[in-house]
């Protein structure tokens, strides 16, 4: 059996920052009384943990696309698993924003939804042996909804106004860059009939 590589690795320790991500996230805002019992003395820190454990998280995406481009360690694996443990950690930071009440529901439908058409778009271009490179409207919506996420995560009330400004602007780009996605993409699904 292969031994794993390093941008593999870093995808799948990205994937387990999820779960203390999401546990200190959710753990005091929900008043969970074996969260209170362990962490005690931090729990007002807590939003700045997650914050940093979903930074790390983050970072772990850039590099291990550069060192697997870099050393020319692209796998099948990490084409397949990279993006699907950038959904996984967006989606969970989203989901466990909503049920913070720090973001509205229907607003992250929209981007799940927006990930979900993306990622069928690439099955059936992979299909037909078509790589669909990400757009510079793409990597505009996910800075925007990485700087959104972490504002909401530290929910200062200082900065609400940034906040919105900020989610509306990662909301208006999600939708835009998935038009812009299917526009420039169309004949993947005109192959289909």
């Amino acid at each position: 059996m292969r031994k794993m590589n390093l941008p593999n690795k870093l995808t799948i320790f990205r994937m387990i920052l999820i779960v203390p991500f999401v546990l200190l996230l959710l753990g005091v805002s929900n008043e969970w009384g074996w969260f209170r019992w362990i962490f005690g003395g931090i729990t007002g820190y807590v939003n700045y943990i997650a914050l940093a454990i979903f930074i790390i998280a983050s970072l772990t995406d850039l590099i291990d696309g550069k060192i697997a481009r870099k050393y020319n360690l692209v796998t099948n694996f990490g084409k397949f698993m990279d993006p699907l443990a950038d959904k996984l950690l967006v989606s969970a930071a989203l989901i466990a924003l909503v049920d913070l009440k720090r973001i509205p529901a229907w607003i992250v439908i929209v981007i799940i939804s927006r990930e979900f058409i993306i990622s069928g778009f690439r099955l059936i271009a992979s299909d037909n042996h078509v790589v669909i490179a990400a757009s510079y409207w793409g990597k505009f919506k996910t800075t925007f909804q990485m700087v959104m996420v972490c504002l909401m995560i530290v929910d200062i009330p200082q900065l609400r106004l940034l906040t919105d400004v900020v989610m509306w602007i990662a909301l208006l780009l999600t939708v835009v860059s998935l038009i812009d996605y299917l526009r420039k993409n169309r004949d993947v699904m005109a192959e289909q009939k």
